[in-house]
């Protein structure tokens, strides 16, 4: 079994029987492995061991892309980078977020239950704003949107970075808005869902130490090969500490990075070397590159051959899109008929 492999196990959640699994991943630019680490490597954990619904959001990428073809690319990107990391088909729905256009119907249902002070509580439109930037109303109702993405498929489990556990909470509380505006009290249309988080997830540092984030421009590509990931991971922030002094590992960017890789003996012998002294940041950025090569060397390679085939990927995303939306129909059947909205179709 490849690293790879052996990494993506992970503890199975209870009440398997019930639970259906619901995320996504934004095409808003190049996966690094913070969104490898913080989302997907869980993603793909439980992708066969329950109902599992994955979507790529590209309405939520229009927040703040604007470009048409980076969207069409990234698109493929991430599709294709989920296959190659493991993601089987035959198991779980791969899909796109705009092949399933009743998840806009219901955030509009849903815009009318929540409070706009509830909105501009949320994280990512107060960073945005902390930064001096001006969010559009996309950014304001984004949480709205990943309700409905979440709730229209009866997702009760969302495996998600620790960063977005405000969201799901915003999610259980439009549930239970929605049930108890709309439903009987003893048959809620909506399961309220729980966030799956994994104990051991860090915030993955970037190249400056601060969390990789593509707005930052501090991030290791998932699939940055050769030279160029070299020069990134060599151009990791360390202190000034001199070669021969002892280092504290638990202080240091690139043992932070180290550990997501490596095994618990590996962690052990390189911290030892690190408090020693006579082991420089050099000589650890060197096993980190040795690692990443390692870790996601396969799968660059089958990243590389889905990349060349698009219509396959295209294939592949409209048959889960087809499995998404005949399940996102259902809910919304039910959802007009207790809010009385009347259709004529």
């Amino acid at each position: 079994m490849s690293t790879l492999a052996t990494t993506l196990e992970s503890p199975t959640p209870e009440s398997a029987a019930t639970t259906t699994v619901v995320s996504g991943v934004q095409p808003s630019g190049e996966l690094h492995i913070g969104n490898y680490f913080g989302a997907i490597r869980q993603h793909l954990a439980l992708h066969s061991q329950h109902p599992a619904y994955y979507f790529i959001v590209n309405y939520h990428a229009l927040t703040t892309l604007h470009d048409r073809e980076a969207l069409r690319q990234n698109t493929l990107h991430v599709a294709a980078a989920y296959l190659a990391l493991g993601f089987d088909p035959s198991k779980a729905h791969l899909f796109l977020q705009s092949d399933v256009p009743e998840v806009t119907e219901l955030a509009w249902i849903f815009y009318n239950l929540v409070p706009v002070s509830r909105l501009e509580l949320g994280v990512s439109y107060k960073e945005k704003i902390d930064r001096g930037l001006t969010p559009n109303a996309g950014l304001l109702n984004y949480p709205v949107l990943q309700a409905a993405d979440i709730l229209i498929y009866g997702g009760s489990l969302v495996p998600v970075g620790a960063d977005q556990r405000q969201h799901i909470e915003m999610t259980r509380d439009i549930a239970q808005r929605f049930n108890h505006t709309f439903c009987p009290e003893d048959d809620p249309l909506f399961p309220i869902p729980e966030p799956y988080i994994l104990d051991n997830v860090a915030i993955v540092p970037g190249l400056d130490g601060k969390k990789m984030s593509k707005s930052y421009g501090n991030t290791i590509g998932l699939f940055d090969e050769g030279k160029a990931l070299k020069k990134k991971v060599m151009s990791i922030v360390t202190d000034s500490t001199p070669l021969e002094a002892p280092k504290d590992p638990d202080e240091d960017n690139v043992f932070a990075l180290i550990t997501l890789f490596a095994d618990k003996a590996k962690q052990e012998e390189i911290a030892a070397a690190y408090r020693a002294g006579g082991y420089g940041y050099g000589h650890a950025k060197k096993a980190l590159l040795g690692m990443i090569n390692t870790y996601f060397g396969d799968a660059r390679e089958r990243y590389h051959d889905l990349m060349a085939r698009p219509d396959y990927i295209l294939d592949i995303l409209r048959e889960g899109g087809e499995n998404g939306r005949a399940q996102a129909q259902q809910f919304m059947e039910r959802v007009r008929e207790v809010t009385g909205l009347l259709t004529t179709y």
